[in-house]
């Protein structure tokens, strides 16, 4: 690392998701094993092979309680999630609009999707009503960098911002590109992170035609299993979080509390196939391998990553070998891993996001959550680490891995360290 690059620390966080709203919470319901994912209420699924979902709007978020009926016509409900949980961060950080040098901020945010809710909606009051019954803020809405404009708009944020769309890795690239612009000069803070809000009919179904979803119906909660040998496919989930990111001299000059270091950043794409990932796992391993170059840190010290772990057949083998690929067999074999998503399920393009937090916090309080429904792991297909099943564990964790592979073969890795 140049000596002219400055550390990059996170100071707040954010979060809403099928467990909660609220970043600290959501955390507390991880550490004790609790699941978000249940039936899918919000429409009618009895034509659909999956009927489970991690559903938000509705039952942890209610956008009413947080915006007036004028501005939720402004805002797709992709937009509402990640105001809201940048309003939750900043407050974290001990930020407010005003508080520092606008030129100096930035939003740099993710979504794989975008306005989805807008393009339907739209879409069918044309058909319905004609064209002059489109609204006004159709375009506003739909567009996916709506995203960082409408959060750079709530705290007068006037440095980079721009958003980020690779799938299941896009709030993953965002908050490694957030890093680099505060690391290399040209932003003191920067409000990174992701959200996504998908899912209705449509997505659900085209989902299911691509055989990626678990169809366990009967039992929700059991549905997300990553690693285990009875695991049929990941969960949907709507959701996002956001970080606040500060140069280290930015949070120190005002007393602000750190969560810890965000060290480094790598990517890599498997250039094999749009939707299955590499099964070598060669590709992704560099992604895991340029991220710990980038932060100095060697394999030995990785005592803990939150594994993509989506509960897919494919996905899980994959990152269980690129995980021995990176660090060496016997490093690998020393360091404790858990999936997220095995109690909030996959929030696409907010999925890196809400893994990023739960690391900050991990390293932050010393204590890692377990993988739920983790019953028999799949030795037999390679599935062999320490996937800290089902209760939570804690330890002294000094340096953290978060790995995000995204459709497109889109890999990404962001390392973190403990400020000690």
């Amino acid at each position: 690392m140049s000596n002219t690059q400055r550390r990059v620390v996170v100071t707040g966080v954010g979060a809403i998701t099928p467990l909660a709203s609220g970043a600290q919470v959501t955390f507390d319901r991880l550490l004790a094993g609790e699941s978000g994912i249940d039936r899918i209420v919000s429409f009618d699924t009895s034509d659909q092979g999956t009927q489970i979902a991690g559903e938000v709007f509705g039952k942890t978020f209610l956008a009413e309680d947080h915006f007036d009926r004028q501005t939720l016509r402004r805002l797709d409900p992709f937009s509402q999630i990640g105001v809201v949980a940048a309003r939750e961060a900043m407050a974290d950080a001990g930020l407010a609009k005003g508080s520092f040098d606008p030129l100096r901020g930035g939003s740099i945010l993710g979504s794989g999707i975008g306005g989805i809710h807008t393009t339907l909606a739209g879409h069918d009051v044309l058909g319905e009503s004609g064209p002059r019954r489109v609204t006004p803020f159709y375009v506003p809405n739909l567009m996916p960098n709506a995203l960082p404009g409408n959060v750079a708009i709530e705290f007068g944020l006037a440095g980079p911002s721009f958003l980020t769309a690779s799938a299941c890795a896009s709030s993953g690239h965002a908050i490694g590109l957030a890093m680099r612009e505060i690391r290399d000069g040209r932003a003191d803070l920067v409000v990174t992170g992701g959200t996504e809000a998908c899912l209705m009919p449509v997505t659900l179904a085209g989902f299911s035609r691509l055989r990626a979803l678990s169809t366990r119906n009967d039992d929700p909660a059991a549905a997300s299993r990553p690693f285990d040998r009875d695991r049929d496919g990941f969960v949907l989930a709507d959701g996002g979080a956001v970080l606040v990111l500060e140069s280290e001299e930015h949070a120190a000059a005002r007393g602000a509390k750190v969560y810890c270091e965000l060290a480094g950043f790598g990517q890599s794409d498997d250039a094999g196939h749009i939707t299955a990932p590499d099964e070598t796992g060669r590709r992704p391993a560099l992604a895991m391998q340029y991220a710990m170059e980038d932060a100095g840190i060697d394999p030995s010290e990785v005592d803990y990553i939150n594994a993509h772990g989506t509960s897919t057949q494919l996905n899980d083998q994959m990152e269980t070998l690129a995980i021995k690929i990176a660090l060496g067999e016997e490093a690998a074999r020393r360091t404790a891993i858990s999936s997220t998503k095995s109690m909030v399920g996959h929030l696409l393009g907010g999925a890196s996001a809400i893994e990023a937090v739960v690391v900050a916090m991990t390293l932050l309080r010393g204590v890692a959550h377990g993988t739920k429904n983790l019953e028999n792991p799949d030795v037999d297909n390679g599935c062999d680490l320490d996937y800290i099943p089902e209760q939570r564990r804690e330890g002294s964790f000094r340096a953290a891995l978060s790995n995000s592979f995204g459709f497109g073969g889109h890999n990404v890795c962001l390392a973190f360290r403990r400020q000690d």
